[in-house]
């Protein structure tokens, strides 16, 4: 008799893009989906089931770029400039407020507001992240961890001669503590990284087999602030250091040229969207067709709640469909389903895990949602693609599972007590203003 850990009943199933199928059943064992079929057998034995009929089952969103713990900033430096934003509110306020105690709480935070979105993996890169890292493992999320370093003093690593040394130990401390968790570097920027830290951070996650994060090419300020220094474009300057690789994921990657967006597509480096906080503080529009004009891949991600306010990835990837479109003036551009490979299958490429998550298949990590459909905005129903990309919110998300394990039921998340995180971000958020 076969045994299963999880069986989900699927009244649409959203196995990838081009692949949408009706009444199925989905069987989980030890995390893995080990079969999809047209029928229960009767003489199967399982632990636990999901009656999904009635909802959408996809695979869960993958945000590819996040400060979790500044969950904490929410609202709290609002309608600045970049520069002004960072340089005199937030690095102040970090180099303050943010310890192990705090980062945790705010990683907490963060960690369920994903989960109510629906998102099952990310790829977060902030300081203490130790403290994220037992957040995530607690919300039982998966994730691409990166130590934060810079070439200035930062809440965790007072001497910046240091830095390169506490990334190595974080990463031989995590590489493989859980396979939910990938630990990785992640270096501010090249304004803010010298080469020599920026060629450091490439041979430690050449050496652990992980990948490298960046900020790249956010502002115009940014661009020439580079070109003066190195006498290069970004792209170029980090080429000529060795550090765009394949393996490399850059951030924002506003400004940039033709010439730059060829060389990202020659060395298979990947990008990411983050949509709502360039917008917010108006440092550009992601030029998302010139990248997929020359196959770069692109992955979607929301950025810190202090540039966002929000971790909701539904309303991300429409805010970037509907901003690519007025942007290029071509309502057909940007589609539905491209949309919505950008929080799947392209996310999972994006972060290189794209044959273990992304899209439902046999084989594959049971990391998978499922959307209620009986809310009227869901309704009516003609494509169940659209309907995800332009219709839902992110409020009608209302089973998470990840790798197997079910972290929200019926809407409620069973991983955390968010009514205990709730008092305590409260009570420091009141200390954050003294």
């Amino acid at each position: 008799m076969k045994k299963f850990d999880l069986v989900i009943k699927a009244g649409i199933l959203i196995s990838t893009k081009e692949k949408i199928l009706r009444d199925k059943y989905i069987l989980v064992k030890d995390g893995k989906i080990k079969e999809i079929s047209d029928f229960l057998d009767p003489e199967i034995e399982f632990k636990d089931f999901i009656d999904a009929g009635n909802c959408i089952v996809m695979p869960g969103l993958i945000n590819c770029h996040t400060h979790l713990p500044m969950t904490l900033f929410r609202g709290i430096s609002d309608d600045l400039p970049l520069r002004k934003w960072l340089f005199e509110v937030i690095f102040p306020l970090e180099k303050k407020k943010m310890n192990p105690e705090t980062v945790y709480t705010g990683a907490l935070l963060g960690c369920a507001e994903l989960i109510s979105f629906g998102t099952t993996c990310i790829a977060d890169g902030y300081f203490f992240q130790e403290e994220t890292i037992k957040a995530l493992l607690k919300a039982g999320l998966r994730g691409i961890v990166g130590q934060g370093i810079a070439d200035f003093p930062t809440p965790d690593i007072p001497d910046p001669e240091k830095n390169l040394f506490k990334a190595e130990e974080f990463l031989e401390r995590w590489r493989k503590h859980s396979d939910l968790i990938i630990p990785s570097v992640f270096c501010h920027s090249p304004y803010s990284c010298s080469e020599d830290t920026l060629r450091g951070a490439k041979k430690l996650c050449e050496k652990y087999e992980v990948p490298l994060m960046i900020h790249l090419s956010e502002t115009h300020e940014e661009v020439s602030e580079i070109v003066s220094k190195k006498k290069k474009r970004p792209v170029f300057y980090l080429d000529e250091i060795g550090i765009l690789k394949e393996d490399l994921i850059c951030v924002h990657v506003i400004h940039v040229d033709e010439k730059e967006v060829e060389l990202l597509a020659k060395r298979n480096t990947k990008v990411v969207h983050v949509p709502e906080s360039n917008m917010k503080l108006a440092s550009g529009i992601f030029p998302v067709k010139k990248f997929l004009e020359k196959k770069v891949t692109v992955g979607i991600g929301t950025d810190g709640c202090a540039s966002n306010n929000n971790l909701n990835l539904l309303c991300e990837i429409e805010m970037a469909g509907r901003l690519a479109k007025i942007s290029e003036g071509d309502p057909s551009f940007l589609d539905s389903k491209t949309l919505f490979d950008m929080m799947t299958i392209s996310g999972a490429k994006v972060l290189g895990m794209e044959n273990e998550i992304g899209s439902i298949e046999v084989g594959k990590s049971a990391d998978i949602i499922t959307l209620d459909l009986s809310v009227p905005y869901m309704n009516p129903l003609y494509d169940p693609i659209t309907a995800v990309v332009y219709s839902s919110n992110g409020g009608n998300i209302r089973d998470v599972i990840v790798k197997g394990r079910i972290v929200m039921r019926d809407k409620k998340i069973i991983t955390l007590d968010v009514e205990e995180i709730s008092d305590r971000i409260r009570y420091l958020s009141k200390k954050f203003l003294c």
